[in-house]
């Protein structure tokens, strides 16, 4: 007899005595570049839910994750969700933190972009540093608030 998955809580005992194990939730920043697909590809692949913050823009690049990416309006089936977020915003940050519960946290956020990174230095260290250090602090604060 086969157990439904969906009548048992993760990590509850089945029918048989095998323990139904949880889905892992992770979050991505970065999500939109190519290292971020891969990587979402990839923990997709291995069961995980996966959730990505991205900056609300009018014209944000999401060429690859479009082939893996499930509209919201059918979120039962979706298990990548997309976030809009400001990562200069550190209780943005942290409300989502607290709002996912994520068990692994990727940050892959960059200017990928090298002239650019050289023409736009402040910007570039924003990016790289600034966002780095806030998205740091948020999970620091969200583990400190539930263990």
């Amino acid at each position: 007899m086969a157990a439904n998955i969906e009548s048992y809580k993760a990590g509850s005992p089945a029918i048989n005595g095998d323990v139904i194990p949880e889905c892992k939730i992770t979050l991505i920043t970065g999500i939109t570049g190519q290292d971020g697909s891969y990587l979402t590809k990839f923990l997709l692949n291995k069961g995980y839910e996966v959730h990505s913050l991205i900056h609300c823009s009018f014209n944000f690049n999401t060429q690859h994750i479009n082939h893996i990416y499930i509209d919201l309006h059918n979120a039962h089936k979706a298990r990548m969700k997309l976030h809009y977020a400001d990562l200069f915003d550190t209780s943005f940050l942290r409300f989502w933190l607290d709002t996912i519960r994520p068990d692994k946290v990727y940050n892959l956020v960059a200017q990928s972009h090298v002239t650019v990174s050289f023409e736009i230095l402040d910007y570039t260290a924003d990016v790289v540093a600034t966002r780095a250090l806030r998205l740091l602090e948020a999970i620091r604060s969200h583990i400190v608030a539930t263990g």
